[in-house]
C-alpha cells in the first residue's frame, strides 16, 4: 500500500502562530531588495533567519511564492469611526464595531495600527466627531486590548488627532493624557502618538477654501453661495480662538520635551510651519501640502507621512501637493491608509508598478517607515530580531491580495 501524498500546510490566517517554524518558498521582500525562493525562520515569536531556500531542508509552511511582506504598519486610519458610523444617525456598538474593522485590516496586511481619535468638538452628522465620540473610541481601544487574547490578530492604538483651536478638545486632551502617564499607560519609553491639527478653511488641507466650499455644497446638499456664507462664519469663529491654538502648541511643546508624546505636525504647508514644529519638538510631518514643506521636513531629519489614497487617485483630492510627486522626489518617509485600509499594499505595489521605485523601497513606506515615524524599533522590517508579523501576498490582474496574515503570539 502506496504512502498518503502529504498535505500543503496552509498558513495562519486565524489564531496564534506557532512559537516556531520555518516559513519556505516565498519572494521576501527585504530592506536591500527581493529574495526569491526565500525561507524564514522564526523562533519564539521573533524572525531568527532570512534568506535563500536550502535544497533539501524541509519547512512546515510553503508559501508557494507569495511576496512576503512584514506586516504593514499603520499610522492614520479614520476607519474605525467609518465601520462604527456607516451612515449618518446609524450607530453601531463600538465593540462590534472593533471586531467588524478588524477584518478589514487583516484583509489589507495590516498588523499595526494607530486609530484617529479626534479631540474636537467640530461635531458633525457624517462623522460625529467629537470630545465625547474620542473618548469613547479610546475606552473601546482599551476593553479591546485587554482581553486574554490581546494583539493576537491585529495590535490596536491610537493616534489622538488634536484639533489645536478647540477649547474643549485640548481641555479633554490634556485630561486624557495626564490620567495615562499616572498610570504608566504612557511614558518616555511608550509616549502618547499625537497630531495636532488645524482646519480652518484657508490654511492647511484647505489652503483654497474653495475646495472646502464644494465639500460643504456636496455634503449638507446646499448651493455655493450658502456655502461661502457658511465658510465664512466657520473662519470667523476659528479666528476667535487664536488664543486656544497658542495655549494648545505651547501644551504639546511641553509633553513632547518632557518625552510622553510623539507629535506630528497635521497638514504643514510652508517651511516656516515646519521650522516651528521642529522648535516644539515635532518629529512628523503629516500630510504636507506642498513640496516646501516635504522639503523643510526632509532636511530636518523628520519622518514624511502622505497618504495612500492620495497615490492611488494620482493625486490630492483637495488640490495640494501630490503623494507620488513627492515620492519620486524622495519626500516621502511613510504612507497613512487614512480611510482606506487597502490603499497602503495597493500604493505600495502601485509605485513600484510606475517606476517610481524599487518595490523593496515601496514597501518600506507601509512597513518600517510608519514604525520609524512612531517609534516602533521591534517591527516593519524582515531581519532577525524584529517581531514575526508577516503577510503573504499575490499579485492578481495586476493588484496585491492578501493570502494570509501570520501574527506573533
Amino acid at each position: 500500500m502506496s504512502a498518503p501524498t502529504p498535505v500543503r500546510q496552509p498558513t495562519w490566517s486565524l489564531g496564534r502562530a506557532p512559537a516556531d517554524y520555518v516559513l519556505g518558498h516565498v519572494r521576501a521582500v527585504l530592506p536591500g531588495g527581493v529574495v526569491d525562493d526565500a525561507r524564514v525562520v522564526v523562533r519564539d515569536g521573533r524572525i531568527a533567519e532570512v534568506g535563500p531556500a536550502r535544497p533539501g531542508v524541509a519547512v512546515d509552511v510553503d508559501g508557494d511564492g507569495l511576496f512576503c511582506l512584514p506586516g504593514l504598519v499603520d499610522v492614520h486610519s479614520d476607519g474605525l469611526e467609518k465601520e462604527r458610523l456607516p451612515r449618518p444617525g446609524a450607530e453601531l456598538p463600538w465593540l462590534f464595531s472593533m471586531m467588524s474593522f478588524e477584518g478589514k485590516l487583516r484583509a489589507a496586511g495590516i498588523t499595526t495600527v494607530f486609530h484617529g481619535a479626534s479631540f474636537s468638538d467640530r461635531e458633525t452628522a457624517a462623522s460625529q466627531r467629537s470630545v465625547h465620540v474620542a473618548q469613547q473610541m479610546c475606552d473601546a481601544i482599551e476593553e479591546w486590548n485587554a482581553r486574554p487574547d490581546a494583539g493576537q490578530l491585529v495590535d490596536h492604538r491610537v493616534l489622538h488627532r488634536l484639533d489645536v483651536r478647540s477649547a474643549k478638545g485640548l481641555a479633554a486632551m490634556r485630561g486624557h493624557l495626564d490620567a495615562k502617564v499616572a498610570v504608566g499607560a504612557y511614558d518616555t519609553e511608550v509616549p502618547a502618538v499625537i497630531s495636532h491639527e488645524d482646519h480652518t478653511p484657508g490654511i492647511g488641507q484647505y489652503a483654497d477654501r474653495t475646495f472646502f466650499e464644494r465639500y460643504v455644497a456636496e455634503t449638507r446638499g446646499i448651493s455655493m453661495e450658502d456655502a461661502r456664507l457658511h465658510v465664512d462664519g466657520v473662519i470667523r469663529t476659528r479666528e476667535d480662538s487664536l488664543p486656544v491654538r497658542e495655549e494648545a502648541m505651547d501644551w504639546l511643546a511641553a509633553r513632547a520635551g518632557q518625552g510622553v508624546a510623539r507629535i506630528f505636525g497635521h497638514d504643514p504647508e510652508s517651511a516656516v510651519e515646519i521650522a516651528d514644529l521642529a522648535r516644539r519638538g515635532g518629529a512628523v510631518a503629516e500630510f504636507p501640502t506642498t513640496e516646501e514643506a516635504a522639503r523643510e521636513a526632509r532636511s530636518r531629519g523628520m519622518s514624511i507621512v502622505m497618504g495612500g489614497p492620495n497615490i492611488l487617485r494620482g493625486g490630492s483630492h483637495s488640490g495640494n501637493v501630490s503623494a507620488e510627486q513627492l515620492a519620486g522626489l524622495g519626500l516621502v518617509t511613510a504612507l497613512a491608509s487614512d480611510y482606506l485600509p487597502s490603499s497602503l499594499l495597493g500604493a505600495a505595489f502601485a509605485l513600484a508598478e510606475r517606476d517610481i521605485m524599487p518595490l523593496h523601497d515601496a514597501v518600506a513606506l507601509v512597513t518600517s517607515g510608519p514604525a520609524t515615524a512612531v517609534g516602533l524599533v521591534d517591527r516593519g522590517t524582515l531581519e532577525p530580531g524584529q517581531r514575526a508579523d508577516l503577510a503573504l501576498v499575490a499579485l492578481e490582474h495586476g493588484c496585491p491580495v492578501v493570502r494570509s496574515v501570520v501574527r506573533a503570539g
